[in-house]
């Protein structure tokens, strides 16, 4: 009976979780910490950066990593067959064999490895999407940043700019451009001639103007702000403002874009190196291996199925991490 009086006369009511919510101490999160928090909530979004992260990896050391696998290298066709049958890369009467233990992925019809292909095909389409995107996003964000910022004749005259790059027929310009310059030494001495180079060019030139003009819409909200008219009233030049002030609140806005861009350009590189303007034989590229496929479906179906599941298992990863980045800086998530 006393230890249970004691018991009552210690914890009166209320005073025991009034100590317990007094001791807690309240930590503040900055934004880094809340934006990973969540999208590492964001399961789907986690799978697919894991996944680019490893493709990025298998793409810097893919030498190393076809070695390791014990596969011939990409370009190593593999004709003649002086081994067992079983170990033919072609058959007898000279077409390609389908997946096995010598060759995961199969061969193609000069007998080189699909994996290898695949593998080193994976390098070309990370770095020619990266690099135009850069480009773009460069191009996109200083143009937009402009045009935003001074508005009047100096919007008009760069929206305008940016309507006719979004008219023109990139397309069309690429596979005219690569077939004038495919012969000989190419086009300028040489400085134009079909491959990865040219590529980036025509990329970043269809990329860039998508992302101006959203950045143009985010400074003309930005540039109204009191902070701004705080830092021109204490004499900021427009460069400072520019600088300081409207690039910070546009980071949010071009990762998220740029995460979105990055897929669709992986995408134009294989279709450009499809239709034969890109990377040029024996460089292994997604696109081309799906062109060369082509003829050979019928009997040779690992041909394409192989560097056409990577191509969109790739471009899928990238738009739900995109997806995952934009629900993640969203200020008015819930999460």
């Amino acid at each position: 009976m006393s230890f249970g009086a004691d018991l009552l006369v210690e914890e009166a009511p209320g005073e025991a979780s009034f100590d317990l919510v007094s001791s807690k101490e309240i930590v503040a999160r900055s934004p880094m910490q809340l934006f990973w928090r969540r999208f590492r909530s964001d399961r789907v979004a986690m799978v697919s950066l894991c996944f680019i992260v490893v493709l990025i990896f298998v793409a810097i050391f893919a030498g190393p990593i076809v070695s390791l696998l014990g596969v011939t290298g990409p370009n190593q066709p593999n004709n003649s067959c002086p081994g067992p049958a079983s170990q033919c890369a072609l058959d007898i009467f000279g077409q390609p064999t389908g997946p096995s233990s010598l060759h995961p992925f199969g061969v193609d019809e000069l007998g080189r490895d699909v994996l290898a292909r695949v593998i080193y095909g994976a390098r070309i389409s990370l770095e020619v999407a990266f690099i135009a995107t850069g480009i773009a996003v460069l191009i996109g964000v200083t143009l937009g940043t402009i045009a935003g910022f001074f508005r009047g004749w100096v919007d008009s005259l760069l929206s305008r700019f940016m309507d006719v790059v979004l008219a023109f027929p990139v397309l069309l310009f690429a596979i005219g451009l690569a077939s004038a310059c495919a012969l000989g030494k190419g086009c300028l001495g040489g400085l134009i001639t079909p491959g990865p180079v040219t590529l980036i060019v025509v990329i970043a030139l269809a990329s860039w103007p998508y992302l101006g003009r959203i950045i143009r819409g985010q400074v003309l909200s930005i540039r109204e702000k009191e902070y701004i008219e705080s830092a021109r009233s204490l004499g900021a030049s427009n460069a400072r403002i520019m600088r300081r002030e409207i690039l910070p609140n546009l980071v949010a806005p071009i990762i998220v874009y740029t995460s979105l861009i990055l897929p669709t350009n992986i995408l134009f590189e294989a279709a450009l190196s499809f239709l034969g303007v890109g990377v040029q034989p024996p460089t292994a590229s997604w696109g081309q291996m799906i062109a060369d496929a082509s003829p050979i479906f019928n009997t040779a179906w690992w041909y394409m199925v192989f560097p056409g599941a990577a191509l969109v298992l790739t471009v899928l990863a990238f738009n739900l991490v995109g997806d995952g980045l934009q629900d993640a800086l969203n200020p008015r998530a819930g999460r």
